[in-house]
């Protein structure tokens, strides 16, 4: 394995290959001493130009976990700021020593033009890129609603797939790395995907990706579902080009949010999920997102085991993953 970039470079196998060394890593959470000497003597940087919280931490804990040393960079406060290319950044890193990049960054196609430009000849990650992918973030959806669609919550057994199951996607596509890529990955492992959202919000081209789209919440909520993933309305990306994608915040609660009665209405074997950060009253109510059908903390716990296992696959192990 030599980059994780998107989710559509992987086949069933590999996709399966990480998931199984996400479970074998959070396996070894549970012991009284979490860290593993696995990336001793390994550099690892995050090199974000966008804000995160949750991916950032994440990963960060990850590398520790497997005794990685790790640089945080920020694009604020740094040389990026003055106007450095992300070429000389790319070089600079290179030459301090570090063995992996992890890189988010807001314009698409950025993680692979760093990882294929030839400028540095180094693991990268991606974080996230535009609205493009977020494969780490795929990867702890499907860990999620593996286990709960195939083993009550609990581990799931190795290569087990995602055969039968039906996901409700609802809220910006448009703007969603994540929805894209959980598309793609939960097709890949034989989940049925619908995506929902005003007609605004839906990218063009959709009609090539594997999975139904509607218009209508209560029209998809009609067939039980497996899993229902609320994704935050990107309203930073909407006013950056004049916003006017739906009449006002309480319109779109109505017609797209998980709101009290939707809720009410869930098998209680269907889990509500969230990439988060969430902003409850609009795409999510309170009581859904606390609710005992709620995993989106669950969620959280997973990515760190999720990136793990990608950084473990990428620095201490030949693996099968596509180079």
């Amino acid at each position: 394995m030599k980059h994780l970039i998107d989710i559509g470079d992987l086949n069933v196998e590999e996709a399966l290959t990480l998931l199984d060394t996400a479970e074998a890593m959070a396996a070894t959470q549970s012991r009284r001493v979490k860290k593993l000497p696995t990336l001793r003597g390994k550099t690892v940087v995050n090199l974000f130009f966008e804000d995160s919280t949750r991916t950032r931490l994440s990963f960060e804990a990850a590398a520790k976990r497997l005794s990685a040393d790790v640089i945080n960079f920020s694009a604020k406060g740094s040389s990026v700021s003055k106007g450095e290319s992300l070429k000389d950044t790319a070089l600079t890193l290179q030459a301090m020593g570090a063995d992996a990049v992890i890189m988010r960054h807001s314009s698409s196609g950025a993680a692979h033009r760093l990882a294929h430009a030839g400028w540095m000849d180094l693991p990268v990650l991606n974080a996230g890129d535009g609205t493009h992918q977020h494969p780490t973030q795929a990867l702890l959806d499907a860990m999620t609603l593996r286990r709960h669609y195939t083993n009550g919550g609990k581990p799931a057994e190795a290569g087990t797939t995602l055969e039968g199951a039906r996901v409700i996607i609802v809220g910006d596509i448009l703007h969603s790395r994540v929805a894209r890529s959980d598309v793609q990955l939960m097709a890949l492992l034989g989940a049925h995907v619908t995506l929902v959202a005003p007609p605004t919000l839906v990218p063009v081209g959709v009609d090539d990706w594997p999975c139904d789209v509607v218009y209508d919440f209560d029209e998809a909520l009609s067939k039980p579902a497996d899993a229902v993933i609320m994704l935050r309305v990107q309203r930073e990306r909407m006013s950056a080009i004049g916003g006017g994608f739906f009449p006002s915040p309480g319109e779109y609660h109505r017609a797209y949010g998980l709101d009290i009665l939707r809720f009410e209405k869930l098998p209680e074997s269907t889990v509500v999920m969230h990439p988060g950060p969430m902003n409850r009253g609009l795409e999510i109510c309170a009581q859904a997102a606390d609710s005992s059908q709620s995993v989106i903390v669950e969620q959280v716990n997973n990515g760190v085991s999720v990136r793990m296992a990608a950084l473990y696959l990428l620095l201490a192990s030949k693996g099968t993953i596509n180079e």
